[in-house]
């Protein structure tokens, strides 16, 4: 298929994608082995808080309630009290989204792969990475995919005040905006560490939360087969799939992905992407 043919049918698959909706978010305390509250000590980029066993999205903490339904205003983005978890409508359709990067030794492997089956995904990116990689940003344009915002350097937002918050997501906001074209739409807390200012502040800068309900973990490189069972194993409809394609040696999940990515849409799913956030 001709390039320009090629970037015409990933733009149409942008503009017909399905919308994210669902449930569930994060808060200081994760649950520990004995099912007791553990608090979650401030990680370095790329691992999980201390303490938590090492399971599919045992990091994630738990869900946060009281604070209400979306304050929505007309032409303004609404303040949620969870992030958005599933892709909703029908048929078997799934989302494949990578974290931490854009990163030159691996990215480019996942950008081949997704062009190679056609497929679009979401790219959480930290700011601070980003700014030394932007051509790897404009590449993501041109051939279909989301870039979303992960923060400048990947801190626990929970252990933050408000204002450093905000510099970390206006700083990758404005760094998206130079590479990919346009300000992101979506954010992703790191760790999955979720609260009322995170919230808040990302409506304000235009962006919905995104999450994810199955954790390939391969984060603790643990093999490219393991990766790869854990994301079919997962598969179905509506799921949203977090890997990285930096914080550390992601050669797994670059062999992972050729592996798992034919096999999924032979199965009968489709891979998209989310066009507008969920209203």
């Amino acid at each position: 298929m001709k390039k320009d043919q090629l970037f015409t049918r990933r733009r149409a698959l942008l503009a017909g994608a399905a919308v994210v909706a669902g449930v569930g978010t994060a808060q200081v305390f994760v649950r520990g082995e004995n099912g007791r509250p553990v608090r979650a000590a401030a990680p370095a980029a790329g691992a999980p808080p201390r303490g938590v066993p090492l399971k599919p999205s045992a990091y994630r903490l738990q869900p946060l309630t009281g604070y209400g339904p979306p304050r929505t205003t007309p032409g303004r983005t609404p303040v949620r009290r969870e992030p958005l978890l599933r892709m909703t409508g029908q048929g078997r359709t799934m989302v494949l989204t990578f974290d931490d990067g854009p990163d030159p030794r691996y990215t480019p492997g996942i950008l081949d792969t997704l062009a190679e089956y056609e497929v679009p995904a979401m790219f959480f990116v930290c700011g601070e990475m980003a700014a030394d990689n932007q051509e790897l940003l404009g590449r993501m344009a041109d051939e279909g995919h989301i870039v979303g915002n992960h923060t400048w350097s990947h801190p626990l937002l929970t252990g933050l005040t408000r204002r450093r918050i905000r510099s970390e997501m206006s700083r990758t906001c404005d760094v998206i905006e130079e590479g990919y074209g346009e300000r992101p739409r979506w954010f992703r807390a790191p760790y999955g560490a979720w609260n009322r200012a995170a919230f808040q502040l990302g409506a304000e800068l235009g962006m919905e939360p995104l999450a994810w309900t199955v954790d390939s973990l391969d984060w603790t490189s643990p093999g490219t087969g393991a990766i790869v069972e854990r994301v079919e194993q997962g598969a179905a409809p509506g799921v949203v799939v977090l890997s990285h394609d930096a914080g550390g040696d992601r050669s797994q999940s670059v062999r992972a992905l050729r592996s798992y990515l034919p096999e999924l849409l032979d199965s009968g799913y489709h891979l998209t992407v989310p066009h507008r956030p969920y209203t």
